[in-house]
């Protein structure tokens, strides 16, 4: 297990200095660390691929279009907003749209931390981007 991990961060490092654009570098990152999360709960080469296409997808979306204004946004969303209730906003610098639905929050047993699905929906450059991703509070 600790072998596919070291690998993992080892290609992410190499990868990222490749890379041009914040959303690449993203990706990278994502990936990397939704593999390693994978891993650490399902505790198999599955989980670890499962994780680390959703964290490159979140990675891409966060590292590519997010600024400090919209992660803020978010993170308030996820903090306070009611479960299936979506909250919107358009950053005033970029004119990107965002609109978050977040799940209940529940308890993630391996590392009993708090944690929350969310619907992102951002639309840039007119084109509509769907995608989940959770949020667990460290303690």
């Amino acid at each position: 297990m600790y072998k596919n991990i070291f690998v993992i961060l080892i290609l992410a490092v190499l990868c990222s200095s490749c890379l041009t654009t914040k959303g690449q570098q993203g990706a990278v990152g994502g990936a990397a660390g939704g593999a390693i999360l994978g891993q650490l709960i399902g505790h198999d080469t599955e989980s670890m691929l499962i994780g680390a296409a959703v964290g490159g997808l979140v990675g891409y979306i966060i590292g590519n279009e997010m600024d400090k204004y919209d992660r803020e946004q978010l993170s308030k969303t996820y903090e306070s907003s009611p479960s299936y209730e979506k909250t919107s906003w358009v950053n005033p610098d970029t004119g990107k749209e965002y609109a978050v639905t977040p799940q209940p929050a529940y308890q993630e047993p391996t590392y009993d931390r708090v944690c929350r699905k969310a619907e992102i929906e951002a639309v840039i450059d007119g084109k509509k981007e769907i995608t989940e991703a959770v949020a667990c509070r460290e303690h």
